[in-house]
């Protein structure tokens, strides 16, 4: 049935293409030449270390007039391109994987032949600092649906922890949910894939994103794909986010040092203690100029959070790290260039799960260790092929600790949870990945072809040590309703191997027409089954237009095997017994934990269809759908026979997420603003895998349901901009609105009341942000000392946003939201020099 639906999509987007491709096939090529055209050629070349010159076919030549559209332009298998135009000026560029050439301009006049020759260099050597807003053009060859955070975003977006995950939500379809976790597209966190300069770093164990804390300020871009028909990213159920740091400066050496003063704790209008501390200390510059060039950032960050609905001294979960980022380029020649990199990232969360109903001793901490260490290499032809080479090897190593020993209970009313967090958890995992790329040079037959093809080897170990102590759940009159006991603790150990292959062809079938078909094989030890994934993608500029792109596409995507989801069979056994509300025992239960058949790959088709249209050079618009379908994902079900019992785990479980999107970006003069909204449906099994056994387990396990996934947030508006204010002030306001996330109802003995996340949803979410900088002079002699300050308001309006609900019928306090956070005010100052 799957394949067969599958066949069902491919046909649909044939269909869509054909028609299109007709559409753009009857556009006329040229505009009628007249007497008064003129001709513009030229040639596209690199120049290698010999000085010799070496010609680029297959270039995409872009001629932009001062208004109007672009004309585009191939070269030749000689290098060159010829084009008739009408005279006047226009700036000419180029467009070529992984290389790149300075745009130049040419005055074309009447009756004469201009001459443009551009040279290629390697466009991993550039350096891209850009800090105001400017126009971005549709791509019109590019398939996927993409959202890119750009670096004047990172350094000026209003950010609650900075951390450039936080800055993910500002792209449709991207949300934090209820637990803080970001899910992308409807895909749990553990769903999704982020990667960090191409390189993997989620937690192997739950698949989470949290696996490495970057240093905020070497960050240049951020950018979420949702079905990336790119074969080369998998391992994945939703949508990847790309993190790209910034490269070293080659030329000049800078410093910046930002948050040195700590801010103070509130409580009653007394200063109480240290809020937060997180000094910040970035550098880059030469080691050897235009060969060498180092970048390294140092952060401290201590945080409290408070709850505002516990008492005012025991109410901060607490966050201490230290993040430390290294990365030396080299430029090793002129077609060849090199990185190595190596992160440490410590931290410590204190008080972890804080809420109105689990006080701070109930609650367990969870210390966090390792590194990231890795070393790439590019190498370009003078044909223009590319080699990329990656190697990295990555550590995280996790325990989670209790307060106490005491029994943990678990209570109805705010803070009545008590006793030492049920769950200990100690884990070691190291994971070593190696990546080749090769793109090679352009191939012009039947079109224009680009291929790429790859391979990726990865090797993870996992040693771990769980243990879970007995639970007891209240009545509202503080008796037993449950008593739940496990079996000793236990020592697991895994080591998974994962080999991946793939191919793409990007073919550009004429002007306005490309074509992305790829396919992935992967295989991995723990299901030990190929899975072949193709995929296709399409983007149509219907009359050869460069202002407007139809694109889409549709294929498979497997998702990763968790290694915690590998250990479940050999996991501490449950033994439930149930009271009555007299506390005599109404049933006890023994569970044996088992797998409901062999364990494989989660499998997603996913689909999308949009159109983008820059209805003038200052207002661009897209609208698309989207939708993607997974099937054999994890859940785990408790299933009793008498006083038997089995707690399994199903690889059967399916998720369905629907978008409607509509967006825009508006640029006038120096500002910009973009503007979304995302209707959305995500729906999906409610005994997630981690909900019990992730990093803050759950005890109770309930029958699963198939419903609203805890982060479904069916409507959502958001916008946001960047303005050059008056004074040489930067302002980037944040307005996001959206859907409350749903809930569920209990009965005093935990049991659900009617439908799973259907009694309900929260309040609807508002939250205004902002942040605002100037760069103001410094009263000292030394005129490369500059200095910034700047303000971030969160939740201006002072909107109530509750994260807490009672949801037990038992409880006085039925229906109560607790916990929001009210208009916050931060400062900010920075020193560069």
């Amino acid at each position: 049935m799957p394949h067969e639906l599958f066949v069902r999509y491919l046909a649909s987007i044939a269909t869509g293409i054909t028609c299109a491709a007709l559409l753009a096939g009857t556009a006329p090529g040229a505009q009628t030449v007249t007497a008064a055209e003129a001709t513009l050629t030229g040639a596209v070349f690199t120049i290698d270390d010999t000085k010799e010159r070496s010609v680029v076919p297959g270039a995409k030549v872009v001629i932009q007039p001062a208004a109007g559209e672009a004309a585009v332009a191939s070269t030749d298998e000689q290098g060159r391109f010829t084009v008739r135009l009408l005279p006047g000026r226009y700036r000419v560029s180029v467009e070529f994987p992984n290389m790149e050439a300075t745009p130049v301009d040419a005055d074309v006049r009447p009756g004469e032949q201009t001459v443009v020759d551009l040279e290629l260099r390697l466009a991993a050597v550039k350096q891209s600092v850009t800090v105001s807003a400017q126009a971005e053009a549709v791509d019109t060859t590019d398939t996927s649906s993409k959202a890119v955070l750009h670096e004047s975003t990172v350094v000026n977006a209003p950010n609650p922890n900075e951390r450039v995950e936080s800055l993910l939500p500002l792209i449709p379809g991207v949300v934090r949910g209820p637990d803080g976790l970001i899910n992308m597209k409807g895909a749990r966190t553990s769903q999704g894939a982020v990667l960090v300069n191409s390189a993997n770093v989620s937690d192997p164990v739950t698949g989470n994103t949290g696996g490495v804390n970057l240093p905020i300020d070497v960050v240049s871009s951020a950018e979420v794909v949702a079905n990336p028909y790119d074969p080369e990213y998998g391992k994945l159920a939703g949508a990847v986010a790309m993190i790209e740091t910034r490269v070293s400066d080659f030329n000049k050496t800078h410093f910046r040092v930002q948050n040195i003063m700590p801010r103070p704790r509130q409580r009653g209008g007394n200063i109480v203690g240290i809020g937060a501390a997180t000094p910040r200390v970035s550098m880059t510059g030469p080691l050897i100029r235009n060969r060498v060039a180092l970048t390294q950032a140092f952060e401290y960050r201590f945080v409290r959070s408070p709850v505002s609905s516990l008492p005012p001294m025991s109410r901060d979960s607490e966050l201490e790290s230290f993040d430390s980022f290294s990365q030396l380029d080299l430029n090793l020649t002129e077609t060849q260039t090199a990185a190595l990199t190596v992160a440490f990232y410590p931290q410590k969360q204190n008080y972890l799960g804080l809420n109105t109903f689990r006080p701070q001793p109930a609650t367990p901490d969870l210390r966090q260790r390792g590194y990231v260490a890795g070393f790439s290499h590019k190498l370009v032809s003078h044909s223009g092929a590319l080699l990329a080479s990656q190697v990295s090897y990555k550590t995280l190593d996790a325990d989670l600790k209790a307060h106490s020993d005491d029994l943990y209970r678990l209570g109805i009313e705010a803070a009545t949870t008590s006793g030492g967090f049920f769950n200990r958890q100690s884990r070691d995992t190291g994971r070593l990945e190696w990546k080749d790329v090769y793109s090679a040079r352009p191939i012009d037959r039947w079109g224009h072809h680009q291929l790429k093809a790859g391979l990726n080897l990865v090797r993870t170990t996992f040693d771990g040590w769980n243990s879970f102590r007995a639970v007891d759940v209240l009545r509202e009159s503080g008796r037993p309703a449950e008593h739940i006991a496990f079996t000793p603790d236990v020592n697991t150990s895994i080591t998974q191997r994962e080999y991946t292959g793939f191919v793409l062809d990007k073919w550009t079938v004429s002007p306005g027409f490309t074509l992305d078909a790829g396919l992935r094989l992967d295989r991995d030890s723990v299901s030990d089954e190929n899975h072949l994934a193709p995929r296709v993608g399409f983007a149509i500029a219907p009359r050869g237009t460069v202002k407007t792109v139809i694109r889409g596409g549709v294929g498979y995507f497997y998702d990763r095997i968790n290694l915690n989801i590998a250990t479940f069979p050999f996991l501490p056994q449950r033994t439930v017994t149930r009271y009555l509300p007299s506390g005599e025992v109404s049933s006890v239960t023994s569970y044996q934990q088992r797998v409901g058949g062999a364990l494989d790959n989660p499998r997603s088709i996913a689909w999308n269809a949009e159109i983008e249209r820059e209805m003038t050079p200052s207002l661009v618009l897209r609208a698309g759908v989207s939708q993607r379908n997974t099937v054999r994902d994890f859940f785990v079900e408790p299933l009793q026979s008498a006083d038997q019992g089995a707690l399994y785990l199903f690889n059967t479980g399916r998720n369905r997420y629907r978008e409607f999107q509509l967006t825009a970006r508006y640029l006038f003069r120096h500002h910009v603003v973009h503007g979304s909204y995302v209707r959305s449906s995500a729906i999906g099994d409610m005994n997630d895998f981690n909900q019990f056994f992730g990093n803050l387990p759950t005890p109770i396990i309930r029958a699963n349901e198939r419903g609203r996934v805890p982060f479904d947030a069916p409507h959502r508006v958001l916008l946001w901009g960047e303005f050059a204010a008056p004074w040489k002030v930067t302002v980037l306001p944040v307005l996001d609105v959206h859907t409350g996330f749903p809930y569920s109802i209990v009965d005093e003995e935990r049991d659900f009341i009617g439908k799973r996340n259907r009694a309900g949803r929260y309040p609807r979410f508002s939250s205004l942000d902002l942040q605002a900088t100037k760069r103001v002079p410094l009263p000292v002699p030394a005129k490369k000392l500059h200095g910034s300050i700047g303000v971030r308001v969160f939740n201006l309006l002072n909107h109530f946003n509750p994260r807490d609900f009672q949801q037990n019928v038992a409880s006085p306090q039925f229906g109560g939201f607790y916990n929001g956070v009210g208009r916050t005010f931060r400062g900010k100052f920075i020193l560069e020099f």
